[in-house]
């Protein structure tokens, strides 16, 4: 029964009196055997690959990364044929910090393909099933219900959530970091657009992708976020210290230990026709608990929500088409040969058979939607369209917030504070629990609605901060839901100290 593998602290290898080599194998052994039934890593890495120095912040803790973030000592397959035997030159930034710091990078995790999905089960590793376990469950692994771990970070959520390891890399387009945070029980934290490096990550959208932390707790994303959320000159989306500097001096200055005088903002929006009634307790919890350490909740509009997801789909999906023109056979991933024939284009026939036999179903249709929104004749009533709701969106979020964007700031903002707008905004960060694995009613249209409440503050680039509700522990046939925590650019160090506070309240 998984129950019994699972320990109840997080798999560390440090000295013991066993020996490193010793150590290192038993740690081996329980993620292999944990990963049996969980399929949360597909690649583990080697006694000898740990590159971590001897000194530093994390030292010797276990951190698994996302199989679309390059790693020189592990292969880096985006869970796509089309890069199944890729093994990257150079490691990515984040990667380079976590190694610097001392961390132990103890595998890569199984993703939708590159990145695209809500349920994690489109991916030529197979599905990761969620490890999440009811406390009144016990019956065997094989004869209980397989529900998804969510997508597209689904494997490192359930690699956190079975203490397969300390924390994990994720990346999040449009909530693939939140939505399985919530679905397996754990804290998901997706930054600032451009605050963490994506030098190294394999793209999907560039101008909504962004690589974040899954954790049991805020305070354990917190110590990985603080190392690797720093400015990079190989990524020209990164954002530059003055600019960090202007954006932490407009957040609101907290107390240590309560969150009074914050005001925390609740959208009529995210509580959709589609939620499910199980939501909204777990929800109410979170928002009672910010009511006992001080803050003020009030209710906020955010109109523009209902036509995000829309949008995003068309922005996503036409800079998937962009990106993912560079795997044609000859410059990068698979290369299928096509025998010459008297007539057609050899070369043609050789590209469409690559990336018909590379690419899975929902690649190519994500590709064949893009390209379509990218044509000379639907340019303006697709994408033009879809970049206007989310200039929408984010002047929703600025009217709401109390203090400014500063990355489009024209002048300085007023002395004074808006006293009618809010610090944060708290909202559920799905419409219901993890669904069973083989629901087909996920896997049309439907599941593109699980990204409903996680896609608005990726298109305005916003830091989230998904929380689990005590609620699961409490009420045993529960599984957990996840709430979330948004706040303006740039306000991410106030934003996770809002989380670990709740935390605290939520687990006392």
């Amino acid at each position: 029964m998984l129950s019994r593998c699972l320990s109840t602290t997080p798999i560390r290898r440090h000295a013991s009196t066993l020996g490193p080599k010793a150590t290192d194998s038993l740690w081996r052994q329980a993620i292999i055997r944990k990963n049996d039934s969980i399929n949360a890593i597909v690649h583990v890495a080697s006694e000898d690959a740990s590159e971590a120095l001897a000194n530093g912040p994390l030292q010797k803790v276990a951190i698994a990364v996302k199989d679309n973030i390059c790693t020189k000592s592990m292969p880096t397959t985006c869970s796509s044929a089309m890069l199944k035997d890729f093994r990257s030159p150079y490691d990515a930034t984040v990667v380079r910090l976590l190694k610097e710091a001392g961390a132990d990078l103890v595998g890569k995790t199984n993703l939708d393909e590159f990145g695209m999905g809500s349920l994690n089960t489109y991916s030529i590793h197979g599905p990761v099933v969620n490890p999440f376990q009811l406390p009144n469950e016990d019956s065997s692994w094989e004869s209980r219900e397989q529900r998804s771990a969510g997508g597209s970070s689904g494997g490192s959520a359930a690699a956190v959530a079975a203490d397969m390891c300390y924390a994990a890399l994720g990346t999040d387009t449009g909530g693939s970091i939140r939505l399985p945070a919530s679905y397996c029980g754990v804290t998901g934290f997706k930054p600032s657009y451009g605050l963490i490096s994506r030098y190294g990550v394999v793209s999907f959208a560039d101008s909504l992708d962004c690589v974040g932390v899954i954790a049991k707790t805020t305070k354990r994303v917190r110590a990985v976020a603080e190392v690797i959320m720093v400015p990079d000159a190989r990524d020209p989306t990164s954002a530059s210290h003055a600019l960090r500097s202007n954006a932490s001096s407009h957040s609101p200055r907290l107390s240590a230990t309560r969150l009074d005088g914050l005001r925390v903002g609740v959208p009529a929006e995210y509580f959709p026709s589609e939620l499910a009634t199980s939501v909204i307790t777990p929800t109410r919890r979170v928002l009672s608990a910010f009511q006992s350490l001080g803050a003020t909740i009030v209710s906020v509009s955010l109109p523009s929500t209902p036509y995000a997801l829309s949008a995003y789909y068309v922005i996503a999906c036409a800079e998937a088409s962009s990106n993912l023109a560079r795997y044609d056979g000859v410059e990068y991933g698979l290369n299928v040969t096509v025998q010459r024939t008297r007539s057609g284009d050899t070369a043609m026939r050789s590209y469409a058979a690559t990336r018909t036999q590379g690419f899975g179903p929902e690649v190519r249709k994500r590709i064949l939607l893009g390209t379509y929104a990218l044509r000379a004749d639907a340019f303006d009533n697709y994408f033009q369209q879809a970049l206007r709701v989310r200039q929408l969106v984010r002047d929703d979020f600025n009217k709401t917030f109390r203090s400014p964007d500063v990355r489009f700031m024209v002048s300085p903002p007023a002395p004074a504070a808006d006293q009618h707008g809010v610090d944060i905004i708290v909202h559920p960060t799905a419409i219901q629990p993890a669904p069973l694995i083989d629901d087909n009613t996920k896997q049309g249209l439907d599941a593109y609605v699980q990204d409903v409440l996680t896609v608005p503050a990726s298109l305005a680039g916003l830091p989230a901060l998904s929380i689990r509700s005590e609620s699961s522990i409490r009420d045993s046939h529960e599984w957990p839901i996840g709430v979330t925590i948004v706040g303006q650019w740039g306000s991410d160090d106030m934003v996770l100290r809002v989380g670990e506070m709740v935390d605290m309240s939520l687990r006392s």
